[in-house]
């Protein structure tokens, strides 16, 4: 299998969300508002901030909401939710580095509803591994990758900004 090509994913994603929103979607007071799903969607949530020029940015971090919390527990390095801006009403685009089983996303989705009902929720990713388990698609995905079953495809954010993907053996059966 070849390492997926994350900054061209990531390009993709860019320019499907540019030509699906008005140039001042993001821009505007109360417009479009970006959360990523901590990590790997907080690190594109941030990128896609900047380049989208998008005055709004959050992260959500769905450790209490995992349907298996009771097997992980809290990850010691996660980052708390931090939403600068009122949930209620607002449309979101939340974002993530990969899209496999659907959970994290459905995770996120109930993290955002503890803060407020937002007006609608598309989502964004770079990668799209298949394998879902719950009826969860991307409306923005910078392309389809294919990783092993017992495998996991993961983000690294380097010092210069830049993603890349590098697989690791995983424990799933």
């Amino acid at each position: 299998m070849t390492t997926p090509d994350a900054e061209a994913l990531y390009y993709t994603v860019l320019d499907e969300i540019r030509a699906a929103y008005p140039a001042d979607a993001f821009g505007a007071p109360g417009g479009v508002a970006i959360v990523g799903i901590h990590s790997g969607g907080a690190w594109v949530a941030e990128r896609l901030a900047h380049d989208l020029g998008a005055l709004e940015y959050g992260v959500v971090n769905v450790a209490l909401h995992r349907d298996d919390y009771a097997k992980k527990g809290l990850h010691s390095k996660a980052s708390p939710t931090v939403l600068p801006f009122a949930v209620d009403g607002r449309h979101i685009l939340l974002v993530d580095d990969v899209l496999y089983t659907g959970r994290t996303v459905r995770a996120a989705i109930n993290e955002l509803y503890d803060y407020g009902r937002p007006a609608s929720v598309e989502l964004a990713v770079l990668a799209g591994r298949g394998g879902r388990e719950l009826p969860v698609s991307a409306r923005f995905t910078g392309g389809a990758v294919s990783v092993g079953a017992r495998e996991t495809l993961v983000l690294v954010h380097g010092d210069d900004g830049r993603f890349a993907f590098h697989v690791e053996p995983g424990d799933r059966a």
